[in-house]
């Protein structure tokens, strides 16, 4: 008896240690967390969500590896073993951006209609980070899932049996307007506030031209409106279409 009741104390003495132990290793990990010495280990999906956050808020021009590495909670240092520089974070957000892009199986018979609704995705993921487009001018793309948006234009203008180069030309035209227009649209909102903050609208721009001297700009003055008119995307599905009517014209 005395034997099992000294081995039964023993197995409770052995599971008591373990539960000490156990809680003060927990107490240690908790003290390291609070102390910022144990952190959430950097990866490059989480620089690119910081990246981002950090260009909706403040527009891509600004944007710097240090302060993306604020957000994050450490050092430049820490950014550049998972990437190389700025311009290479770019690509990751166009990367990231056109991941976004549902891509169709094109259809020869609504192969227009496909193209236009590829390229709005396109500018609306540009537009929501102010400035973000110039990051897809100013590098080759080298993201999978740029270069997979890249192949799904190609292929449906290939659909309209368009020859390979015109189709190859369009797409790339294609893509340098959307992100020249998505340029201009963010910085056209930076330049046209004053010191006070006030935003210079359509009306204003146009009776700015009205006021030019008409001997010196007479089509300009008679066709200020027209020059400012369009609301919403109205001038970019126009050019567009005109681009898609050049590479296969409608029959009727």
């Amino acid at each position: 008896m005395a034997g099992r009741r000294a081995a039964r104390d023993a197995i409770s003495r052995d599971q008591w240690a373990a539960l000490i132990s156990a809680k003060n290793a927990a107490s240690e990990t908790g003290a390291r967390r609070a102390a910022g010495r144990e952190k959430t280990p950097i990866t490059v999906e989480r620089i690119i969500d910081a990246a981002l956050q950090a260009v909706e808020a403040g527009g891509f021009e600004d944007l710097t590896m240090r302060m993306v590495a604020t957000r994050l909670g450490t050092g430049p240092a820490s950014l550049y073993a998972h990437v190389r520089n700025r311009a290479e974070l770019g690509d990751l957000l166009i990367g990231r951006l056109c991941s976004q892009v549902a891509l169709p199986a094109p259809d020869p018979a609504c192969w227009r209609d496909q193209f236009m609704d590829v390229c709005a995705q396109l500018r609306d993921q540009f537009l929501r980070y102010p400035g973000i487009a110039q990051a897809a001018l100013t590098v080759v793309p080298a993201d999978l899932a740029t270069l997979r948006v890249g192949e799904g234009m190609l292929a449906i203008l290939l659909a309209s049996g368009a020859p390979a180069r015109q189709a190859a030309w369009t797409s790339d035209a294609a893509f340098l307007y959307i992100t020249g227009y998505c340029l201009e649209a963010s910085m056209a909102r930076r330049q046209s506030e004053d010191a006070d903050g006030r935003v210079i609208d359509r009306v204003e721009i146009e009776e700015r031209l009205r006021m030019l001297p008409p001997d010196l700009f007479p089509h300009t003055v008679a066709h200020a409106r027209e020059l400012t008119s369009g609301t919403g995307h109205d001038r970019f599905t126009f050019t567009l279409t005109l681009l898609l009517q050049g590479l296969v014209p409608r029959t009727h």
